[in-house]
C-alpha cells in the first residue's frame, strides 16, 4: 500500500534472546527451539526473513493532545509481515528496531527495560481477558542506546497483533486528498477484520460501526482493571479494538480519576477518568476520515456517523457493567447494579 515506506532493521552486535512467550508462538505456529536459536533470533530482530520478505514502517497521521499531525509513522518500528493462524491474519511487528525514513529524531533504537515492561504488560493484559497486541519475544542487541537516563542496553521487542492499522492510518489516507488510497485502505480493513461487510453498500459506515463498539469495550475493560493508557493520541488507537502502544502506562492502586501516566500529561487530558470521553473524539475523528465514502453530500455523510457515534456510551454503558458484574461476582441482571458500582467509586 503507498502508506508503508521500505526500510531495513539495524544490526545487532551481540544478539541474546531475553523473554520469548512459549504460548503465543505456540498459536502462531512458530517452533518454540527454532526461535531460540541463533537463526530464529535473527529472524525476532528482522535480520533473517523468509525469501521475499521485506520490512516496512508504517505512516500515519494523527491527533497528539488535541494537535493534529499531518504526517508521523513508525520511527523507531518495523513491520515485519503476516503470520497465516486458525484465528486469521496476525501481523509481527518490531519495536526499537532503529531508524526508518520516518524517524524524527532519535535513533529509533529501543532500551532493555522499556521492552521488557510493553512484554510483561501487554501480557498481564491478555491474561485479565483485555483485548491487547501480544508479546513473542524481547531480544537483547549489545548495543548501548542513549536516553535522557542515560546509556542504557539495548534491545527489541517483537509483537503481535490483528493488524496495526489505526485511526491515524484512516486520517493520513484523508489528508493526502487521494480518495482512492482512502478507498483501497478501507476495503483491505473491512476484508481483514470484518469480512462479512464487503457485500454490504457502504462498508465504510459498517467497518465505523463496529470499530465504535469494538473502542466501547476496549476502555471499559481498560477502567474494570484500572488501566491509565498514557498517551490516547488518534495514531495510538487501533481499529482492531486492542491496546496498542504501552509507552507511559499504569495501573491504579485505588480509585483515582484525575490519575495519568504521562510525565507530559500535565493537562490531565488522558487522566483515567476521561479516557471513555477521549476514545469517543478519537472515533469522531476517525468518522471525519471516512466522510467521502460514506456519502458524496458531506452533510448526509456526517450525519449518518453521527448517528453511529451516538451508540457508543450506552454501548460503552453496557460493557462496563458486564466487566463490573463479573468482578464483583454477582448477576448482570442484579437490580441497582449501575448504583451499586457507583457507590463503590
Amino acid at each position: 500500500m503507498p502508506s508503508r515506506s521500505r526500510s531495513a532493521t539495524a544490526r545487532a552486535p551481540a544478539p541474546g534472546l531475553v523473554a520469548l512467550s512459549e504460548p503465543l508462538a505456540l498459536d502462531l505456529g512458530l517452533d518454540v527451539e527454532w526461535l531460540r536459536s541463533e537463526e530464529g533470533v535473527q529472524f525476532l530482530l528482522g535480520l533473517a526473513l523468509p525469501e521475499g520478505s521485506r520490512a516496512v514502517a508504517q505512516v500515519y497521521a494523527g491527533h497528539q493532545f488535541g494537535g493534529f499531525s499531518p504526517r508521523l509513522g513508525d520511527g523507531r518500528a518495523m513491520l515485519l509481515g503476516e503470520v497465516d493462524t486458525e484465528a486469521g491474519l496476525r501481523d509481527l511487528h518490531l519495536k526499537g528496531s532503529g531508524p526508518t525514513p520516518l524517524s524524527r529524531g532519535g535513533d529509533g533504537f529501543g532500551a532493555l527495560g522499556p521492552m521488557l515492561r510493553e512484554f510483561l504488560v501487554s501480557e498481564s493484559m491478555h491474561a485479565l481477558g483485555v483485548p491487547t497486541t501480544r508479546s513473542l519475544a524481547v531480544v537483547a542487541t549489545g548495543r548501548e542506546v542513549f536516553l535522557d537516563q542515560g546509556t542504557l542496553p539495548g534491545a527489541v521487542l517483537a509483537r503481535v497483533a490483528s493488524s496495526h492499522l489505526r485511526v491515524g492510518s484512516f486520517q493520513y489516507a484523508r489528508t493526502s486528498d487521494d480518495t482512492a488510497l482512502l478507498d483501497a485502505l478501507t476495503r483491505y480493513a473491512v476484508r481483514r477484520h470484518h469480512p462479512d461487510l464487503l457485500d454490504q453498500p457502504q462498508p465504510a459506515l459498517g467497518l465505523f460501526e463496529r470499530v465504535v463498539a469494538a473502542q466501547a469495550r476496549l476502555v471499559a475493560s481498560w477502567l474494570s482493571v484500572g488501566f491509565v493508557h498514557g498517551v490516547m493520541n488518534t495514531d495510538n488507537m487501533s481499529i482492531s479494538g486492542e491496546t496498542i502502544d504501552y509507552g507511559p502506562c499504569a495501573f491504579l492502586d485505588a480509585y483515582r480519576p484525575g490519575a495519568v501516566s504521562s510525565s507530559i500529561d500535565t493537562a490531565g487530558r488522558y487522566a483515567f477518568g476521561r479516557q471513555a470521553v477521549v476514545a469517543q473524539w478519537n472515533l469522531a475523528r476517525f468518522a471525519e476520515s471516512l466522510l467521502p465514502l460514506v456519502d458524496p453530500d458531506e452533510a448526509t455523510a456526517a450525519a449518518k456517523a453521527t448517528t453511529i457515534l451516538e451508540g457508543y456510551v450506552p454501548a460503552f454503558n453496557e460493557a462496563w457493567l458486564d466487566r463490573m458484574a463479573l468482578k464483583l461476582g454477582v448477576a448482570r441482571t442484579e437490580t441497582g447494579l449501575a448504583d451499586l458500582v457507583t457507590d463503590l467509586h
